[in-house]
């Protein structure tokens, strides 16, 4: 941030805490942040260790995040700030952007949900402050980057229509083991919901739905053999945005070989039940451990024919670990995350965009060499 903002933070988990350090941290002008979750206490605990962690002078205030309704201290808080950071689980977000609409903030947010993102859209389409959404990892930085390098196909090689357009992200420990050859790196309940929930994928250049985990397959990154598959939500708009551009486009999960089997033996037995992400989170947990030392591998590609006939393709594949910010060290899929909501955050409060802001609707190439950006994922896609 190049001026002095009040920056509110929605929820305490971990990519709060990271999004509050990075702004503390990388901003020119340090923000005033205010973090409120549903537990106080939790609250308090992150604001303190941002405040420990940064070396940068700047206020951090925890407060009380009702679970309902509206407290006068929220009242309060929301009165003076400028943006809401939603950090919270997927199923609060039209909550939170209703606070922002009622009280003239700006608002992003992480979420893959689908329905909840068509929520937003609908109450916040005239709204005067911008709103945008889906913007972390997948859905997020992973479609920008996508968008970006199908725009830049087509204009080097003088087309306007591609055959692919693929884009994959996984979330990883170092080391995986049997039977289910995965860690927890984030939030199980988003890992369960991405596993169930249908995907919106291009094919024959038309919109569609396929089931999550329909499409398994092996690919190679860096001489490593990985598996990916469907699932929901890591597509954002791109379907859409490029509706009649692209023949087959598709986001996909990589996961260390083996994952995948397991995840379909867990559902085979979960026949006739109720509340099937419930259940397969219950599950996963209760033989899957949480595992700190994490990594991000991510992959993109487009092909299709130059103007002259020739078949192309370009990729682009990163390996991101955990780094250091301030005096803390955070883990990878914190960083991958939190840096493209801090560079949205910029983009809305240093520009005058309004109503709702789509993946697509962002610049590419200004997005993915920002000032938050860089330092996590490196430079791409220059002009």
């Amino acid at each position: 941030m190049k001026k002095h903002h009040t920056i509110i933070i929605a929820g305490a988990g971990g990519i709060a805490e990271a999004v509050g350090l990075i702004l503390m941290e990388w901003s020119t002008v340090a923000p005033t942040i205010f973090i409120g979750d549903r537990s106080p206490s939790k609250a308090q605990k992150v604001a303190q260790w941002i405040q420990e962690g940064t070396t940068k002078n700047g206020s951090i205030q925890d407060f009380h995040l009702a679970e309902n309704g509206l407290t006068e201290e929220m009242k309060a808080i929301l009165s003076q700030g400028d943006i809401i950071l939603d950090c919270l689980p997927g199923s609060q977000a039209p909550r939170i952007a209703q606070f922002a609409k009622d009280y003239n903030l700006h608002y992003a947010n992480l979420t893959e949900y689908v329905a909840e993102t068509e929520q937003i859209i609908a109450l916040a389409k005239d709204a005067k402050t911008g709103f945008i959404l889906q913007t972390g990892l997948a859905p997020g930085y992973i479609d920008l980057l996508a968008n970006g390098l199908f725009q830049q196909f087509c204009k080097d090689f003088e087309v306007d229509v591609v055959d692919k357009l693929e884009f994959k992200v996984g979330a990883l420990t170092n080391h995986a083991v049997a039977p289910h050859y995965y860690g927890f790196t984030w939030s199980p309940v988003g890992v369960a919901t991405e596993y169930i929930k249908d995907t919106i994928v291009l094919r024959d250049f038309k919109k569609t739905n396929r089931p999550s985990l329909s499409e398994r397959a092996k690919i190679i990154i860096d001489g490593i053999t990985y598996e990916e598959d469907l699932t929901s939500g890591g597509a954002a708009d791109l379907p859409d945005a490029l509706f009649g551009k692209v023949r087959s486009l598709d986001y996909k999960t990589l996961r260390h070989p083996g994952h995948y089997a397991w995840i379909q033996a867990q559902l085979d037995d979960l026949d006739n039940t109720a509340d099937t992400i419930k259940s397969l989170q219950e599950k996963m947990e209760a033989i899957i451990p949480h595992v700190e030392d994490d990594q991000i591998v991510l992959y993109a590609a487009v092909e299709g024919k130059d103007a002259s006939g020739v078949l192309r393709r370009r990729e682009i594949a990163k390996r991101i670990l955990p780094q250091i910010v301030g005096k803390h060290q955070l883990r990878a899929i914190q960083t991958t995350t939190a840096a493209p909501l801090a560079q949205v955050a910029q983009l809305l409060l240093e520009s005058s965009l309004s109503g709702v802001i789509l993946q697509s609707q962002i610049d590419p190439i200004a997005f993915l060499n920002g000032n938050y950006i860089v330092p996590v994922y490196g430079k791409v896609l220059t002009k």
